[in-house]
């Protein structure tokens, strides 16, 4: 019979030269792999102790000889509940899961889809391998794709290998290894063939369920390349494919940027529906095809990082799914 979990104490001596150390720094260098907001979270549920009392503010300054003790209680069971979705899994092992998501799976439980997401498909596959982040038996969901981009998606199992990975995405390739590169299906020809949008990004003012280019938004950096051009019934250029790559990781930034360069994506009904008109200059099987395809052709095609325990850059690549490989034969054929 296993063994009931139990609670881990962590305890630790400050030295002299971690006098006048804010707490939550000392505690972030000296316990483990617990990620940073696990540990403020611990610190203000009363489970540091300091001596003999309790400790709740994260700028407290260590003093030297301070024996300090972190109490991490047992994981609880996660409250988003295991089900069995099907997942198609690219590579796992103890640390961390890939996958390759379809259209139409939602990340991440929240208002108006509480379940039936990837992260209750995710409880369900792993089962007890999952480590208690944030308190609850849960997969760390370290980046995320919209409902209807399909592709690679890496999500961590452990409190250390979340910390790594996060720091890795929040760095977006600047000076490690981490690669995304996504297949976009466009409207029209891009000019120049490649290029780098540096553009805000932040709620469309006219309407808070979309993104948009804005002066007051977050930075958000797009490279594109185009990689092949698509001639309609006319034999004239009408729609593209295009990589991209990102280096930085806004909503719906890939979708925002290209639509700005009036480049909106094929089939993307929030920011696409101005382009409705071109849809005729498309051969009839590609019309058919869009109009049964529900989504916009947007797929992460290609996922690197370095691996948080091995050290290794690993590379992942995926085809693409059926519905856009359909599309993109008939936008070659029309």
């Amino acid at each position: 019979m296993k063994k009931p979990e139990r609670e881990n104490i962590i305890a630790m001596l400050a030295a002299k030269k971690d006098a006048g150390e804010r707490i939550d720094r000392f505690l972030a260098a000296h316990a483990g792999d617990l990620s940073r907001s696990r540990l403020k979270q611990l610190l203000l549920e009363g489970e540091v102790r300091v001596g003999d009392g309790t400790v709740k503010d994260p700028a407290y300054r260590v003093k030297s000889g301070d024996r300090i003790e972190l109490h991490v209680p047992v994981p609880k069971p996660a409250r988003p509940a295991g089900q069995n979705i099907p997942l198609n899994v690219v590579y796992e092992d103890d640390q961390l899961i890939v996958i390759d998501k379809p259209a139409g799976l939602v990340v991440h439980p929240a208002a108006g889809n509480e379940d039936g997401t990837l992260v209750n498909a995710l409880i369900a596959h792993c089962g007890s391998s999952l480590s208690g982040i944030g308190g609850e038996k849960r997969p760390g969901i370290v980046h995320r794709l919209d409902k209807d981009t399909s592709g690679l998606l890496v999500v961590a199992k452990t409190d250390r290998t979340h910390r790594k990975l996060s720091e890795q995405f929040a760095d977006h390739g600047r000076t490690g290894p981490l690669l995304r590169g996504y297949l976009a299906f466009v409207w029209g020809v891009p000019e120049p063939r490649r290029g780098t949008v540096d553009l805000k990004i932040g709620r469309d003012p006219k309407s808070r369920d979309k993104m948009a280019v804005v002066p007051n938004g977050k930075r958000a950096v797009t490279r594109y390349a185009l990689l092949d051009r698509f001639a309609g019934a006319a034999r004239l250029p009408v729609a593209s494919l295009v990589e991209c790559r990102l280096e930085t990781g806004r909503t719906h930034q890939i979708r925002v940027h290209l639509t700005r360069l009036g480049h909106p994506l094929l089939g993307d009904q929030t920011y696409g529906t101005g382009y409705k008109s071109k849809e005729s200059q498309l051969g009839e099987d590609a019309r058919r095809i869009l109009s049964r395809l529900k989504r916009q052709a947007l797929h992460a095609y290609q996922l690197g990082f370095e691996h948080p325990v091995s050290k290794k850059a690993v590379l992942f690549e995926s085809p693409l799914p059926a519905d856009l490989a359909k599309l993109a034969e008939a936008l070659k054929n029309p």
